[in-house]
């Protein structure tokens, strides 16, 4: 059930990202990143068994915010790649206020919920601010890769849109590797053991490799629905 149902997230998350570019165009990415930041950071606080491994959930959601910052870069430019990162922080920066002010609400006699969203939000900001550093220079990592690879792609086939794949693959898997390794060690340092988080660093990061490699054909389909329009 696991293993389907994290599938289905990945199809979800990277079907959703196309949708809303064809529907809205690169507002649509924006407003996806948003979603999918503030879906990520309360998925990634429950820990499952699939395919073999143990894993914290969010990896297909911020794959999916990654998949829309490579999309920005290839379609609208480097600035406006810019501008998907900024939203992603801002959104950030917002549900990490929020839900720090949800736990110090004092609830009334027939409140049912204040307990659940205390004990999934009272150590998230943590999660939260460890996130934030790991989205911020992972994504300023990507971005700046992409546009590095396309340089040089461009000049070694004289061509501004052949190996899509080449920059779209290697700018991620290496900014993923970067993220995945801050947000587990600042996040669940002293919750895992040392050999419990290199385990689910690992097996996170065999996760964002697989989802890297599944989001190239969606990059195609991306290039398909909008024009380039780098600058």
């Amino acid at each position: 059930m696991n293993e389907l149902l994290l599938i289905i997230t990945l199809l979800v998350s990277f079907g959703g990202t196309l949708v809303f570019l064809k529907v809205f165009g690169k507002g649509g990415l924006f407003a996806w990143i948003g979603i999918c930041t503030v879906l990520a950071n309360i998925e990634v606080t429950i820990l499952v068994h699939a395919f073999g491994m143990d894993q914290t959930l969010g990896n297909t959601l911020f794959a999916a915010t990654f998949l829309a910052t490579d999309i920005l870069s290839e379609i609208y430019g480097k600035k406006d790649a810019g501008k998907g990162v900024l939203a992603g922080i801002f959104t950030n920066l917002s549900f990490i206020l929020l839900s720090f002010m949800w736990v110090h609400y004092i609830p009334a006699e027939g409140d049912w919920a204040s307990e659940f969203v205390h004990g999934l939000f009272s150590n998230t900001p943590r999660m939260l601010l460890s996130s934030l550093i790991a989205y911020v220079i992972s994504e300023s990592i990507d971005v700046f890769l992409y546009h590095a690879w396309w340089n040089l792609t461009e000049k070694k086939t004289g061509s501004h849109t052949k190996m899509l794949w080449f920059r779209n693959n290697f700018s991620t898997l290496i900014s993923q590797f970067v993220n995945i390794v801050i947000f587990n060690f600042g996040a669940f340092t002293g919750i895992y053991t040392f050999n419990e988080l290199i385990a689910i660093t690992a097996s996170c990061y065999v996760i964002y490799v697989v989802t890297s490699l599944l989001d190239t054909p969606f990059m195609y389909l991306a290039r398909k629905i909008a024009p380039v329009e780098k600058e």
